[in-house]
């Protein structure tokens, strides 16, 4: 789902899009690659327990928060472009991977390549770089 909000800041009108991502009953994200323009906010929902969001990768890790809590409601607005590469703690290993390609940039993809990963984690990100990039 996208929600759009309507800012209003002195004479300008500025659009912000929210993304939702819920964690769901099979160890996934309900959307596993997401494309979203810089400015854009993702939110990633606690349908289902056990689940967390820590981000692995990105442009500029340093602006990433820390990991989420579990069964919280994470939400954080993107300012850089380039994929941002995310899993969830406990699930991780097991293949729970995310991403999120801002502004359709990809300058950082081997960065998030070289992430160190179980191997089914690996096969799984392998699998979600062939879609981001067939997105583009």
């Amino acid at each position: 789902m996208r929600f759009f909000f309507f800012i209003f800041l002195s004479w300008q009108v500025v659009v912000a899009d929210t993304l939702k991502i819920e964690f769901t009953a099979d160890d996934s994200f309900s959307i596993e690659v997401a494309n979203i323009g810089v400015g854009d906010t993702t939110e990633w929902l606690p349908k289902n327990e056990g689940h967390n969001v820590e981000f692995l990768a990105g442009p500029n890790m340093e602006a990433l928060p820390e990991n989420s809590e579990l069964n919280i409601r994470h939400t954080i607005t993107f300012d850089l472009p380039g994929v941002y590469l995310y899993q969830c703690t406990p699930h991780g290993n097991m293949g729970m991977l995310g991403l999120i390609v801002v502004d359709n940039n990809f300058d950082n993809l081997g960065k998030i390549e070289e992430v160190e990963l179980s191997r089914v984690a690996k096969s799984v990100l392998q699998r979600r770089i062939r879609v981001a990039k067939s997105n583009k």
